[in-house]
């Protein structure tokens, strides 16, 4: 039997045994490493028969360096921090996992909304402080009557929707120029330009995926463009909300709140204006982690890895080499 080599671009996990078993059909150990420079990561993934990569950046000068490798698979939905066009020009599969974390991020999304809806965050902060009669400070608001923009319709966007609809919104208006008109009213939402999407929604969530096209999507403009009541969730990438735009709007009262799980740069640097601010609720970009999820990951990843090393396609391809 061939001895593949599969490596792991970026530790952040510890364990492997998910990915070990899986490919044990083919008596692979996955090779773990943590690059920090081009250099080493060009020497190690030079003969490597698969990648799998976390945050680590995958260059088209790293790609085109590798001449064994015939799939990288990203540990998660996005794959922004790989070239997939040097990939595809090498002839080497992309692929991803991007259902693992359906309910996780659903969940985070609408953890942020509630918090941000009912300032449990702010109020527990002031609690601890010793203050007390909160409401009178910030006004609060029901969600039931109100209107909910989805910016983005794919899985989790889709799951969120099913979960969110119990709570008596007036409606769900969604934009995805990628989703046709009647699958939305198939759904039970109501299709919505951008434009009115931002215009008319009293909370917003972000499910959009990183691309040219959506990089900046909500910025100077559409934040003028807002009710001033009006909260933002972003759980999916954070270049999709410019940063300073978000930190104006919310230190002027051009939007209420907003629940954020991403940034721009990640972890959030310590002198961002967005931590000085009580209007919003800041994560670690952990919306896509539970026990269960990073398991689920683990083991797609794999058997994405395993279809392309037993002569098939990945399960989740990103491209097409054929």
């Amino acid at each position: 039997m061939k001895k593949y080599k599969v490596v792991v671009t970026d530790d952040r996990y510890g364990s492997y045994k998910e990915e070990n078993k899986v490919l044990s059909e083919l008596g692979i150990t996955v090779d773990i490493h943590n690059f920090s420079i081009p250099e080493e990561a060009k020497k190690i993934l030079k003969d490597a028969d698969a990648v799998l990569v976390n945050l680590f950046l995958l260059t088209k000068d790293i790609i085109d360096s590798m001449e064994n490798c015939r799939v990288i698979v990203r540990y998660g939905v996005g794959y922004d921090n790989v070239d997939v066009d040097a990939a595809t020009a090498k002839g080497i599969w992309m692929s991803r996992v991007p259902d693992y974390s359906l309910e996780d991020v659903s969940d985070h999304a609408l953890a942020l909304l509630l918090s941000s809806v009912r300032k449990i965050a702010y109020k527990d902060r002031k609690v601890r402080e010793g203050k007390w009669n909160l409401h009178k400070d910030w006004p609060a608001f029901r969600i039931a009557g109100k209107t909910l923009g989805i910016l983005g319709f794919g899985a989790i966007a889709r799951v969120l929707f099913r979960k969110i609809s119990s709570l008596g919104l007036e409606k769900v208006l969604i934009y995805d120029p990628y989703v046709p008109t009647a699958e939305i009213e198939k759904l039970g939402g109501t299709p919505a330009s951008l434009e009115d999407l931002v215009s008319q929604s009293d909370f917003i969530s972000i499910h959009a995926p990183l691309t040219k096209e959506t990089e900046g999507i909500i910025s100077e403009k559409e934040f003028t463009d807002m009710k001033a009541n009006c909260i933002l969730v972003n759980t999916s990438r954070g270049p999709l909300v410019n940063e300073e735009a978000l930190y104006q709007a919310l230190k002027n009262g051009q939007i209420a709140a907003a629940g954020i799980d991403v940034f721009n740069s990640e972890p959030l640097t310590a002198n961002s204006p967005l931590r000085t601010l009580e209007n919003i609720t800041l994560t670690d970009h952990t919306g896509w982690y539970s026990e269960e999820s990073i398991v689920e990951l683990k083991t797609k990843a794999a058997e994405n890895v395993l279809a392309v090393l037993k002569g098939g396609k990945p399960v989740y391809p990103v491209n097409n080499i054929e």
